[in-house]
């Protein structure tokens, strides 16, 4: 069970890490091209939506934490 979790909690932390490089990529070029006044680009919402799932992936990675402790203390 506690190599189950520390997979998913690998898994979590790659994801947090390719969400957020991912994110930052897709603000940098934003940032570089023209901005309209029609609202936000399809470039800010796609990187607004990486920044999301950066934070979801944290929180999993948390909450995996949480109960890889909470095991750990039961054992004891």
């Amino acid at each position: 069970m506690n190599t189950f979790l520390a997979i998913l909690l690998l898994a979590a932390m790659v994801a947090t890490l390719a969400a957020l490089v991912r994110g930052v990529v897709i603000f940098l070029k934003t940032s570089t091209e023209e901005v309209h006044g029609d609202g936000p680009s399809t470039s800010s919402l796609r990187s607004n939506k990486m920044m999301q799932y950066r934070v979801i992936f944290q929180g999993l990675a948390i909450l995996i934490v949480v109960l890889i402790l909470a095991l750990a203390a039961a054992k004891n």
